[in-house]
């Protein structure tokens, strides 16, 4: 256990001083050879029918569907009897404003039409990208969910991680894709996330943890 505690501490510190180095490149090099040559090749391939399946990869990140999915899955917890999941699952909302946060701090200007393809204008600044951020944050915690839920039905469990952890993945190339962020947004929303994601999975498990004892 020890060791365990250790390796995840060292991990964090690793993420930690990955983002901040991160944070510090694209304050003095908004616009680096690596992100233009990163959206050259991810816009390489372009079709109507790509650039809907890439919009609606991205839908879950606006403020609707981020709303939507939240609230929606919160319900369902709730509905289930599991109160204290239902509360998390609200809270992954706060990484909206750990973006918005960021993102004024950072105050890096979106990709221009100049240089990259743009399929969808966004209008907020572009470190880190918030849609990352959100789907590292809420989607991530919905894993955690399903891994410690032991209660529910294990197809649906593997279900849900596996549909999560797809979106997880593939979000990167859609902000890339349709011109809204560089590559070093989207890395800088997926390590924000996972510091995030950490912090609320910390917090849960203990409260999770705290429960159990109360009722032993």
């Amino acid at each position: 256990m020890p060791n365990l505690k250790k390796a995840i501490s060292y991990t964090l510190i690793l993420i930690s001083l990955g983002f901040l180095v991160l944070t510090i490149v694209v304050i003095f090099i908004p616009t680096t050879v690596l992100d233009i040559d990163f959206s050259k090749e991810f816009q390489e391939h372009q079709n109507p029918l790509l650039d809907k399946c890439m919009e609606l990869l991205s839908w879950f990140g606006y403020t609707k569907g981020a709303l939507i999915t939240v609230f929606s899955s919160a319900l369902l917890f709730l509905i289930s009897g599991y109160k204290r999941e239902a509360l998390f699952t609200v809270l992954t909302l706060l990484s909206s404003l750990v973006s918005t946060v960021v993102k004024a701090l950072v105050n890096r200007p979106r990709p221009s039409a100049s240089i990259v393809r743009i399929v969808q204008k966004t209008t907020e600044q572009s470190f880190p990208s918030g849609h990352v951020l959100f789907y590292v944050v809420f989607f991530g915690f919905l894993v955690v969910l399903m891994y410690h839920l032991g209660k529910i039905n294990r197809i649906v469990r593997i279900t849900v991680a596996s549909v999560c952890l797809f979106l997880i993945f593939t979000i990167p190339a859609s902000r890339i894709y349709l011109g809204a962020h560089w590559f070093t947004d989207v890395t800088g929303g997926f390590l924000l996330g996972l510091l995030c994601l950490y912090v609320l999975s910390f917090y849960y498990l203990k409260a999770k943890q705290a429960q159990g004892k109360v009722n032993n």
